[in-house]
Formats: C-alpha cells, structure tokens, sequence
C-alpha cells in the first residue's frame, strides 16, 4: 500500500505501528480467539487494556493515578462542553474565546450558570490569542482550548489565573511538554493525536472532582458516574481504546521532547516559506507566537487560487488540505504522526506552485 500524504484535520493520521498492531487485533487479540472487538467489556484481557492505557497516559503527563483519574468517554469534545458546566459550574465561570469550539463551550455553559468572557478574539475572526484577561473573583474555573484547529491559533504560555484551570485539549493533546499538574480537567476528543473517531479522554484531579463536583446529577452526565466505575458503567468504545493504548506505546518510545522537537521543525518549515513568500502565501495568525503547530492556516491572494492550490495538491497525493468550511483557505494539520516527509512533500509542492503562479 502506498500511503498518501495525509494533512486531514480529524480523524486524522494515526502512526503505522499502531495501525499494523490494530489490524492484527481487530482479527485476533493475543491468540484468544476472537477479535478485540468482540471481547466483553468487563473481560479480564480489555479491562487490563483500560488500565494500561490509564497508566501509560499518566506516565507521558508526568502524573499520579493517587492525584489523577483516567476516564474513557463517548459523546466527543461537544459533550464535554456541557458537561464540564454541569458537574462544576455553581455561581460564575471564566472562558476564553479563540474560536468556535470555545464559542460552543461557553454557549452550553450559559444554560448551566453565570459565564464570564474574560478575554476573546471573535471580533477579529480569531486571528490572535488575548494576553490581557479579565478574570473573576470568584470563578469556579477558567476554561480554555489550547490549540485552535479552524482559526490555526495555540496558547504558546498557560493563562495564569487563581481559579480551578479546565482546557479543551482536543487539537494538541500530548503535542509537548507541559506541567500538567496545573490542570484540574482536561478533555480531549481523540481523533486528532492520540487515536480514532469515537473516543474522549478526561483526565480529572481526584481532589477538583471530589470537593467541587456536583452531586444530584443525570447518571451519564456525572464524571462521578464514570470515575467510580473506571469507565466501566456503561459499554465503552474499545476498539477506540485499544488504539489510543497503542498511541500511547508509540509516544513513549518516541519521547514527548522528541515529538515536540519534530512538531516545532516541522512546522516552522512551512511558516518559514509563507513568511519568505513575499505575501504570494498569507498566514491567517497576525502574531507568529499564537501559531499553531499542529494547523498550520494560511491563503492565497483569492479563492481561485486557492482551489487551484488545493486541486493540484490533491493530485499531488497531498490530501486533506482544505481549510475548513467556516473559514476557507488552506488548512495543513500535521498532528504527531505526520511524518516529517509529509511535510516535505508539501513545502516542496508550496515552492512549486509559487514558482508557476506567481
């Protein structure tokens, strides 16, 4: 098979070890009999699965399992939005808005309680990170999403705030180094880093959940609910976990410096050639420290140039490109497993163009 140069948004490239691992297991898993996915949720063999998935992301967070809990959700990111607010918004909430995940959040969150826009950039299309918040006093947390998979935009530093800190890491999740024992939440669909469609990771301080989460809550609603039956209370997506158990494999031989290293050179090789392009590519972020590194956004100088671009690229077996709907343009999303020689193929495709077009 000849793989392609895959820059999808979500679902998105997963690493070839983790696929061939995956195929053998949707057959057989370890000369059981029967597939992965054909395993009872509560046997022995997917429960030990769940548990080492738990403890090998703990390891890459650098966290305790005495401090943190693993839970292993459906529903998507979307869901979150409201859960979040159900289980710990009593009085006020802070959020920030960079761009329509965030703009959905605080949406679900506003039919929960009081929300408090501390900082946004929607008036400017979400083309930069706010610096200067205005945070409450009294907020139960902060909310923020780290990394902006539309707009192309990340938090490059963590908001600093007193309060209780929640992200939406869906975009960049175990992209870098960070101290994560800032965060109390952080959720995360799965599609784009870390495994397949059909998956959410919540990772809660055991403390933030026990002392401010709401009791009196719908069953599913509750992280109560799910921490208590380690993601067991109802049928969880396994085949999604297994994968997301073999990411973590992968990531941890790797090392989460090496990946960081590689997402940081991999993406500056294509901002270093729109910054040099003499404006013919124009990056869709005014500040280069709010750039993402895992969507890379940019134009052209008018929408035929863009289908052009995107057109030839495709015949180029460089697929994925096409910013999203919202927003158009050019959109590369060179998550973790995008292999450098992607990005490569793709600068070296830029430079092309830009030749023949200019």
């Amino acid at each position: 098979m000849n793989r392609i140069h895959n820059f999808s948004a979500g679902p998105a490239i997963l690493p070839t070890e983790v696929l061939e691992a995956t195929s053998k297991a949707v057959v057989e898993y370890q000369n059981f009999g029967m597939s992965v996915m054909e395993m009872s949720h509560r046997s022995k063999p997917i429960v030990a699965i769940f548990d080492e998935a738990s403890s090998n992301l703990l390891k890459i967070m650098n966290l305790s399992s005495d401090n943190y809990s693993v839970l292993f959700l459906q529903g998507g990111a979307s869901t979150q939005f409201a859960m979040v607010a159900l289980n710990f918004l009593s009085n006020n909430a802070d959020y920030i808005n960079t761009g329509s995940w965030a703009d959905k959040a605080i949406k679900e969150a506003k039919m929960v309680g009081n929300v408090n826009v501390a900082g946004s950039s929607k008036e400017s299309n979400f083309n930069f990170i706010p610096k200067e918040l205005k945070l409450s006093d009294d907020a139960d947390y902060l909310h923020f999403t780290s990394n902006n998979t539309i707009f192309g935009t990340r938090f490059d530093n963590l908001p600093e705030t007193k309060s209780p800190l929640i992200c939406d890491m869906s975009s960049d999740f175990l992209s870098r180094e960070l101290d994560y024992s800032k965060f109390d939440l952080i959720y995360a669909g799965a599609q784009k880093n870390v495994g397949p469609a059909g998956a959410t990771l919540v990772v809660v301080k055991k403390s933030f959940l026990e002392e401010k989460g709401k009791s009196g809550l719908m069953t599913m609603m509750s992280y109560k609910t799910h921490h208590d039956k380690d993601s067991m209370f109802n049928t969880p997506p396994v085949l999604p976990v297994f994968i997301m158990n073999e990411t973590f494999k992968w990531i941890l031989n790797t090392g989460l410096k090496n990946i960081e290293e590689t997402n940081i050179r991999k993406a500056n090789k294509i901002y270093n050639l729109i910054d040099s392009s003499n404006g013919f590519y124009v990056g869709s972020v005014t500040d280069p420290i709010d750039r993402s590194l895992m969507n890379v956004t940019f134009n052209l100088k008018n929408e035929e140039l863009n289908a052009k671009f995107i057109k030839e690229a495709t015949a180029n077996n460089l697929d994925g490109l096409k910013g999203h709907r919202s927003v158009g343009g050019i959109r590369a999303s060179i998550y973790n497993a995008c292999p450098e020689t992607s990005v490569d193929a793709l600068v070296s495709f830029m430079t092309k163009f830009m030749k023949e077009n200019n």
